[in-house]
């Protein structure tokens, strides 16, 4: 390994390099589209990105616009013509139902000469929080937060999401219509599926209610009944692919996990380590998913198998948490407090965990930093790996030892970033 690298230091700076290859100011501008000649432009959105995204159609934008997005508390940024709306995430709250409920009003009685932008990125589908008829805002409320505890992937969410909402699920593009609807989308969910990233509020969706039904039953999460009665009678039914009145829309992936997997290999390269990328999709509980890769970690420091030292290990996609226990931390702490617990204290095995948008769940830090001594230094202060990570305190176990990874809102979200380095 290159004298002259620090591993902590490192390990930052790939995540920083990851997170800046997927901002909006570097994806977004070359899709931008061209506005309807005689038609307005209206410019909505949603998700953890949706300012970020929006201050970035005005400074390139030739000609008149007008809009309203809505982003997470702390995430916005200062747009000029386009409105910003803050709301809760994880769990929605009445400000993003107030703005879900003005802009599908907005959507409402265009022409077909009109443009709309739709910007959508991870976490919108908290923050566009518009319950469908007869459902109210506080059982939507109950049965995000059972999911968010069960251990549900969020492709099983948004399915449910889609089927209690009046917006999500390609309602909105229904909206729209006639006019042109161009959505460009900042993906968070492992395989890039448009149709999933913040509940596909204006594509056709593939998924049924059903499935919906399904997906609670996996989890054993108690519905009431008017909601059950609103699955059961198919009044929630999304619209489906081949739909005419979708005709004429396009949407673009314009930022990924694998463009910030990529953009960190690349760095590790220029920096004399050969950087493996495992995959940008890895889903599971996140305390397995730390424990395969500390194994593959001891494989490879121990026999050189199957990657030769040094080198690191990156990884991406959204792992999830069943929570058990009372600490505070999100997936990224989780994954690593089993990483850590899993190592023995190696002294060639460093890593970090971070959401890429800069809040790792519901707490105030990306993620975390891993080095061979963190197990034996929180052993010092009476903090036990094994005991921490049963009752899912990832956060105060590397909180205590000053190795939490804070960055404040990073304004874009490509879900879970890990870099495992092995000297």
């Amino acid at each position: 390994m290159p004298s002259t690298i620090q591993p902590r230091q490192f390990l930052i700076d790939l995540f920083s390099t990851a997170v800046a290859a997927v901002s909006a100011a570097k994806c977004q501008p070359a899709y931008l589209p061209k506005p309807t000649p005689g038609g307005r432009t209206l410019v909505i959105g949603a998700g953890k990105g949706a300012a970020a995204m929006a201050k970035t159609v005005e400074e390139h934008w030739q000609g008149e616009i007008s809009g309203l997005v809505v982003t997470r508390y702390g995430h916005g940024a200062d747009c000029k013509k386009i409105e910003v709306v803050e709301a809760a995430h994880p769990v929605p709250d009445e400000a993003g139902r107030a703005a879900a409920g003005r802009i599908i009003k907005m959507a409402q009685g265009l022409t077909e000469k009109d443009l709309v932008l739709c910007l959508i990125s991870g976490g919108g589908s908290a923050l566009l929080a518009l319950p469908a008829e007869g459902i109210t805002l506080e059982q939507k409320q109950a049965i995000n937060r059972a999911l968010l505890r069960s251990g549900a992937t969020i492709s099983e969410m948004n399915c449910v999401r889609k089927h209690l909402s009046a917006i999500k699920g390609g309602r909105l593009g229904l909206a729209c219509s006639p006019a042109r609807v161009v959505t460009l989308l900042i993906s968070d969910v492992p395989g890039d599926d448009p149709d999933i990233i913040a509940s596909g509020p204006t594509l056709p969706d593939p998924t049924t209610c059903a499935d919906s039904l399904a997906i609670l039953k996996k989890y054993s999460i108690d519905i009431p009944d008017n909601i059950r009665q609103h699955l059961e009678s198919g009044a929630g039914e999304t619209p489906k692919p081949g739909n005419p009145k979708f005709s004429g829309h396009s949407h673009h992936v314009i930022a990924t996990a694998q463009m910030a997997l990529e953009a960190a290999a690349e760095m590790a390269r220029k920096a004399g380590i050969t950087p493996h990328i495992l995959s940008d999709g890895i889903e599971g509980e996140a305390r397995d998913i730390g424990l395969m890769h500390a194994a593959l970690a001891r494989q490879i420091a121990a026999r050189n198998q199957p990657f030769t030292a040094p080198c690191v290990l990156i990884s991406g996609g959204e792992t999830t948490v069943t929570v058990r226990g009372k600490g505070r931390g999100g997936r990224n702490a989780e994954f690593l407090l089993s990483f850590a617990a899993a190592m023995d204290g190696n002294p060639k095995v460093h890593a970090i965990a971070c959401d890429t948008d800069g809040i790792d769940g519901s707490e105030d830090n990306a993620g975390a930093v891993y080095a061979p001594d963190s197990v034996a230094r929180a052993a010092q202060q009476n903090l036990r790996a094994v005991a921490m990570l049963d009752n899912n305190d990832g956060y105060g176990f590397f909180s205590a030892l000053n190795d939490l990874v804070v960055t404040g809102p990073t304004r874009t979200n490509v879900n879970d970033f890990r870099a495992i380095l092995i000297l």
